[in-house]
């Protein structure tokens, strides 16, 4: 099933065409990669490598909360982690949102939702686009490149977000909570992801049951996301929980990051295409 959003500014949603032999995928990702989370993030990576040995995406954020992330002795841990095959993505700018909400939805979203750090959901064109360039040109001065990446905090992309990801060049994907947009086609993909929220108590058991609910709905899926923060190792029963999903995740899932995600999907289109053209495949994308 697929659909054109009505926007021109949003991406288009491309049929799925499952069969029997295809693929199915595991991207695993670990978000708000900075200086003051750092420490946590280690914990996280150290509880994945106790159910696998497996390629994450790091969402790296170049100025956490205000804070420069441009810190010798964290760029150069965040350069052994590419090192050993983790994938590097751009995960905002400041990873905060200071702009007024505009009404009492948008107020839900960007400050119980996200807790004000829905960065890139109001920003103007102009404003995204200067993030987005001042981000990729830190990226390359540390050599982790080619970025192909980059993920808004809390998934929330505004107009003027999406119309800078347009003109962004070298980019092959952003992602929302439920899909993985391939760029510059703007083809989004079905990628559901299994995320928790452990800012206060009632959150993290509610978190619990509600995963391992989604887990069970999205178990035919091809691709699933399983979208982690820096304090998820924190909590022990929160931990158990990921953990339990990541082992039974990779029963039938090879763990890929996003960027070759999404290059095995084209890989896997590009066939299809050929085979035969479905109409999905001949559309322009809207975006």
């Amino acid at each position: 099933m697929h659909s054109r959003m009505k926007s021109g500014m949003r991406p288009d949603f491309i049929r799925e065409s499952p069969r029997a032999s295809a693929p199915r995928w595991l991207c695993v990702s670990l978000h708000d990669v900075a200086p003051a989370t750092w420490p946590f993030c280690r914990n996280v990576l150290a509880a994945v490598r106790e159910v696998a040995d497996i390629p994450l995406t790091l969402l790296v954020v170049p100025a956490y909360h205000g804070e420069c992330s441009a810190q010798p002795e964290f760029e150069q841990a965040i350069s052994q982690q590419r090192l050993a095959g983790h994938e590097l993505a751009l995960h905002g700018y400041f990873h905060a949102d200071p702009h007024r909400p505009s009404d009492i939805v948008d107020w839900v979203r960007r400050r119980i939702y996200t807790a004000g750090e829905g960065e890139f959901c109001a920003l103007s064109e102009d404003e995204a686009r200067e993030r987005l360039t001042l981000g990729s040109r830190w990226f390359a001065a540390n050599g982790w490149t080619p970025m192909a990446g980059f993920v808004a905090p809390a998934w929330l992309l505004g107009a003027g977000a999406w119309r800078a990801l347009r003109g962004q060049h070298g980019l092959q994907y952003t992602s929302t909570l439920t899909t993985l947009i391939a760029l510059p086609e703007g083809h989004a993909i079905r990628a559901p992801c299994l995320t928790y929220s452990v800012r206060s108590a009632w959150r993290r058991p509610t978190s619990i049951v509600w995963n391992t609910l989604l887990a069970r709905a999205t178990q035919s899926s091809q691709i699933l996301r399983l979208g982690l923060h820096p304090f998820d190792a924190e909590s022990g029963p929160v931990r158990r929980s990921w953990q339990r999903l990541l082992k039974r995740a990779l029963r039938d899932r090879t763990p890929v990051t996003k960027a070759e995600c999404v290059r095995q999907w084209r890989l896997q289109a590009t066939h299809l295409v050929h085979r035969q053209r479905p109409q999905a495949f001949s559309r322009s994308p809207n975006f």
